[in-house]
């Protein structure tokens, strides 16, 4: 499992890591410390004797890089939070399909509908149902009817 943190982050934890095993404490105590594995102390140390500083940069993740730059996806969020209402569609639902026509319209980008979730989710969203209720729902009715009428009615055990 990849450790939580940017690149440049993990870098700086190798590096301190480094930087206390050639002050002489033990891997054990360094990977202590550091709240990592001991393990992985041991397997930095021994990149950093093989390769040197190189041995421990930090490595850009592979992949294609976002289509939305940072300001955009701010952006974007802040139209999602505004509604779907906001932007023109009739219900405020927002679909994956609502939210591609949406980056196409503001942003000139093209998202499969598919990857939008990806997108949500590094945003840190989630998909939600909004629950099914009628419009026409009284709920005072509805708790006077479970207090006065259904022990009424409700059939009596046979004890």
């Amino acid at each position: 499992m990849r450790p939580t943190g940017s690149p440049k982050k993990l870098e700086v934890r190798r590096a301190r890591a480094i930087a206390l095993l050639q002050r002489g404490l033990k891997p054990v105590e360094v990977a202590r410390q550091l709240k990592v594995d001991r393990r992985s102390v041991r397997r930095w140390n021994a990149e950093y004797r093989a390769k040197g500083e190189a041995g421990i940069k930090a490595i850009q993740a592979p992949g294609r890089p976002a289509r939305l730059n940072t300001r955009q996806k701010s952006r974007l969020e802040r139209l999602l939070i505004a509604g779907a209402q906001a932007v023109g569609f009739v219900t405020d639902l927002w679909t994956c399909p609502r939210i591609a026509q949406l980056i196409r319209e503001q942003f000139g980008v093209s998202y499969h509908i598919d990857h939008v979730c990806r997108l949500l989710h590094s945003l840190g969203w989630s998909p939600q149902r909004p629950s099914r209720r009628a419009a026409e729902r009284d709920e005072l009715r509805i708790q006077n009817w479970i207090r006065v009428d259904w022990p009424r009615i409700k059939k009596k055990s046979i004890a």
